[in-house]
């Protein structure tokens, strides 16, 4: 019979420690084979911490194929559904099969610059902003239509799942993940005589394609975040923003968990 490995990732802190050995003896009392280093032959990843530490494990082993399922030790945990006192339920719960598998799709990010051109993917977001917080002027096409010269600190192009993340933070819409749809919002955009920006979110066809395109100016003076990652470019003409080919598999244990999650961290 073969092994049963279940990954676990998790963050430093004491809690979250506290919960990997609580974790590790369940799983190995219910017939696993637990791993805190990551193994490809897993079923599943478990993710315990924050958001912040599942987004890193999902950018750490490259957008892996295994399903992950986030434990919250950290403080808002929107993808982090299971609370450390319910461990014996979850275990109990993926043994029995009583779970659904949500599929994420990722934002990718096609960037140009002067010499080359490459790809970044992104669970949440990709921002783009000027360095040493200056403001950033950039035109906005979609789908190669001109849609405005922007003035402001920044842009942010999230995904549905990504809606309730720094883009919520921004007065961006939340967006339910089963929907297609990439949405573009605005971080303190300059709404005046002399610049007429956007204040508000513009949600498009996840199969559109949303370009920014600095100012010459800004072309090596830029940050570009990637899941709050940031990256600096010499010479930036272009970011090509569309939903990847890319996707991630989440476990969820409940109908309507979803909701249950906007109303419990958010109301």
């Amino acid at each position: 019979m073969s092994e049963k490995i279940i990954n676990i990732v998790s963050n430093s802190n004491y809690d979250s420690r506290r919960t990997t050995s609580k974790l590790i003896q369940l799983l190995l009392d219910a017939g696993y084979t637990p791993t805190t280093k990551f193994s490809d032959e897993a079923e599943l990843t478990v993710c315990i911490g924050g958001d912040g530490s599942f987004i890193k494990a999902v950018h750490k082993n490259n957008f892996s194929d295994i399903p992950f399922v986030g434990v919250n030790t950290g403080h808002l945990g929107f993808f982090q559904e299971i609370s450390p006192d319910h461990l014996p339920e979850f275990v109990d719960s993926y043994k029995n099969g009583h779970y659904e598998v949500e599929e994420i799709k990722a934002l990718g990010a096609e960037v140009f610059t002067q010499k080359k051109s490459f790809i970044l993917n992104a669970i949440n977001e990709v921002v783009l902003r000027a360095d040493h917080s200056k403001i950033i002027h950039c035109n906005v096409f979609i789908n190669r239509a001109h849609l405005e010269k922007f003035s402001g600190d920044g842009l942010l192009v999230s995904t549905p799942a990504g809606s309730t993340a720094y883009n919520f933070s921004n007065n961006g819409a939340i967006i339910h993940p089963s929907i297609n749809v990439l949405e573009l919002t605005p971080i303190a955009p300059v709404h005046s005589i002399a610049y007429r920006s956007l204040k508000s979110s513009v949600v498009v066809p996840g199969n559109y394609v949303i370009s920014l395109v600095p100012e010459r100016r800004y072309a090596s003076s830029n940050l570009l975040l990637v899941d709050g990652e940031e990256f600096s470019f010499k010479g930036l003409k272009r970011v090509n923003l569309r939903m990847s080919g890319k996707t991630i598999k989440k476990l969820t244990f409940a109908n309507e968990s979803y909701w249950d999650n906007v109303k419990s961290k958010f109301l």
